[in-house]
């Protein structure tokens, strides 16, 4: 039997979201017809709407379903690019973001003109505030992580948002790997915020949380100014007209609600489980070292680094082991390459090729942590052997 520790990239779906899902594809009708039958689909998504609204701490209104994080993330940087006040040009965009912002905004700049700026990342993986916050004035909009995907370390993000609404900046934020797992407060965040400057939107994954790949929402407040990426319908305040998918956005709902009403007590779960790993790895293997906030981090997330060892190297091990990890993000359509958030940490780009990504989730046991504890140490030696005989190309 497989031990799966790659939480972070896919979690399976929950039984929850799957019996909603079957209950409402039985109910036929369009959300946006008049009848009947169109009428009681509609109220299925309208309470889904709701429920949605109540996890993320916004009103239902602001919920805009959509089909995952990354069309979220190029909704809301794109949208809000297109609809910017006259004059700015700037995107304030801090290094270690995922790759679906990171290659939205590159595509801003190259096709659209917008001027980037970054801000560097602390040591531990965080945005500091002061830097963020000097680069906010006069720029068109701004991004940050609430948990960095690949070393797990949290942002502050309710500072980060209230240096927005000072600077009147409009800010997205990608909850996408913090959704259900550590406390989301749209409109505790947006506090002190006004007209459409401070935190004025939210991305959310379905499949990272449980819920059906191909769900997920943006939260746009209804402050923003924001442009459609395409028009046709006028469904969900004209943001992403179209029909909608019911059955998604009740599973969305259900997979997101269970995953409120166990937060805390999974979170402690997760953390238990994580330092035990930490610790036995420190223990068999103490050149390697443990990367990101080892406090403020996701609760499920370990990410460390292996001297040495080339990543690749060490997942191909445990695969073969049957242990399935990750070097980083799942969007890279399987291509290895050195870890960018490694490298915004200021490490070298050998230290970026010789990391893994072992994330856990509500389906890890200690029996998942002992394998990998069992299978580490032979995989970090053959690997680092393999990395001798190539001449160190880890």
């Amino acid at each position: 039997m497989r031990v799966y520790l790659d939480h972070a990239a896919t979690t399976p779906l929950r039984s929850e979201a799957r019996e909603a899902w079957l209950a409402a594809a039985d109910e036929v009708g369009n959300a946006s017809s008049v009848h009947g039958a169109g009428q009681r689909v509609r109220r299925l998504l309208e309470e889904a709407r709701e429920q949605l609204a109540a996890t993320v701490r916004c009103d239902p209104i602001e919920v805009v379903f959509t089909s995952g994080g990354t069309e979220s993330i190029n909704l809301a940087l794109v949208g809000l690019w297109q609809a910017r006040p006259a004059g700015t040009d700037r995107l304030v965009l801090p290094d270690g973001e995922h790759h679906a912002t990171m290659e939205t905004a590159e595509w801003l700049a190259a096709d659209r003109g917008a001027v980037i700026a970054p801000v560097p990342l602390d040591t531990l993986g965080a945005v500091p505030v002061p830097a963020f916050a000097e680069a906010l004035p006069g720029a068109a909009l701004a991004t940050a992580l609430i948990g960095n995907n690949e070393v797990g370390t949290l942002n502050d993000a309710a500072a980060l948002a209230a240096a927005a609404a000072e600077a009147g900046t409009a800010l997205h934020l990608d909850a996408v790997g913090a959704a259900g797992v550590v406390p989301v407060d749209f409109r505790g965040w947006r506090a002190g915020a006004s007209g459409a400057g401070g935190l004025v939107a939210l991305s959310v994954s379905g499949h990272k949380i449980g819920a059906p790949v191909g769900t997920g929402l943006l939260v746009v407040s209804r402050h923003a100014r924001l442009a459609p990426l395409f028009h046709g319908g006028g469904q969900q305040r004209g943001l992403r007209p179209g029909t909608q998918d019911v059955p998604g956005a009740v599973a969305l709902a259900a997979a997101m609600t269970a995953a409120e009403t166990d937060r805390e007590v999974e979170a402690a779960r997760l953390v238990a489980l994580r330092e035990r790993l930490a610790d036995g790895i420190r223990l068999a293997l103490p050149a390697a070292q443990v990367l990101g906030d080892p406090v403020r981090r996701l609760p499920g997330n370990m990410h460390v680094l292996f001297p040495d060892a080339a990543g690749e190297t060490l997942l191909f091990l445990l695969d073969v082991a049957g242990i399935d990890v990750s070097t980083g993000s799942a969007c890279q359509a399987g291509v290895t390459e050195p870890s960018h958030v490694v490298r915004a940490l200021g490490r070298s780009e050998r230290d970026a090729r010789s990391v893994l990504r072992i994330t856990l989730g509500r389906t890890s046991t200690d029996a998942d942590v002992d394998a990998v504890l069992a299978a580490l140490p032979g995989a970090y030696e053959r690997a680092v052997a393999s990395g001798a005989r190539s001449g160190g190309g880890s």
